[in-house]
């Protein structure tokens, strides 16, 4: 795959959004992920393999709605941003994995989740952007589990491209009976695999992983347990790759690039 770098970089805008690592126990494997093709005529990462994710709402700032766990000071912390970048992100991480595969990470005030099934037309609601995402939650008397979360990576589209976004990594897992239904006009193909599995179909060629996610999939190889991926103790730092032009091609650059490069030769 080649890049091509936009005439003016400089003037193309930043966009905070959120991306969901959404992991279960397999039943023959210790960790599974939930992963997404994405069809060919999105704008940004068409037909690529990627996590659910999205850009942030402005909305999602809205402060009015019922919260579990850690705050949004803490994830700012965890973040490296302000506390209001931070709130929207994780309201972001839950709306996104909510519209985009059926899974809420929100509960009742007595811990409960409700039957997602049930929520279509909320669900609807807030792909159309009529309904918000506070707004969803308080109708529904939900609080917002961001005690389900846990900070995972971060990374920052390369200058060039002409659409970027600063990218934060939520790790989760999927929440017992809820399913994952992948049922959005975003994807053409959904479903879970090993993170070994996915790395191996790319090595294979069958699709294709844009760095961030290919680099979550390995860190993720390594664990032995969802519970152990999830009590790893993470520093997040930003990562943001460059475009480097080699005269004929542009390639891309990150720590493991290498690796990455090898495999297919795709550079």
């Amino acid at each position: 795959m080649t890049f091509t770098i936009v005439d003016d970089p400089e003037s193309v805008p930043m966009r905070d959004a959120a991306t969901v690592v959404l992991v279960r126990a397999g039943e023959s494997a210790p960790i599974e992920v939930f992963l997404m093709r994405r069809v060919k005529q999105m704008e940004f990462a068409g037909g690529m393999t990627v996590f659910p994710g999205g850009g942030v709402d402005p909305r999602d700032a809205e402060v009015d709605l019922a919260w579990t766990g850690p705050d949004e000071h803490w994830w700012a912390k965890q973040f490296h941003t302000e506390p209001a970048t931070a709130q929207a992100l994780v309201c972001a991480a839950v709306r996104e994995l909510f519209e985009e595969c059926g899974v809420l990470l929100a509960a009742r005030h007595d811990g409960s989740f409700p039957d997602t099934s049930q929520l279509t037309a909320e669900r609807a609601g807030l792909v159309d952007k009529s309904l918000s995402f506070a707004q969803f939650l308080r109708e529904a008397g939900l609080s917002l589990r961001a005690d389900l979360l846990r900070p995972l990576a971060h990374w920052i589209t390369p200058l060039g491209e002409k659409r970027r976004y600063d990218t934060r990594f939520f790790l989760a897992v999927l929440p017992e009976g809820q399913t994952a239904d992948g049922e959005t006009t975003e994807a053409s193909e959904t479903g879970w695999a090993t993170p070994q599995a996915a790395i191996a179909s790319w090595d294979d060629g069958k699709h294709f992983l844009l760095p961030p996610t290919w680099t979550q999939l390995k860190e993720l190889s390594k664990y032995d347990s969802v519970n152990d991926a999830l009590a790893a103790d993470r520093v997040v730092e930003s990562i943001t790759p460059n475009f480097v032009s080699t005269g004929e091609k542009v390639r891309i650059e990150f720590d493991g690039e290498e690796e990455y490069r090898r495999v297919n030769d795709l550079f």
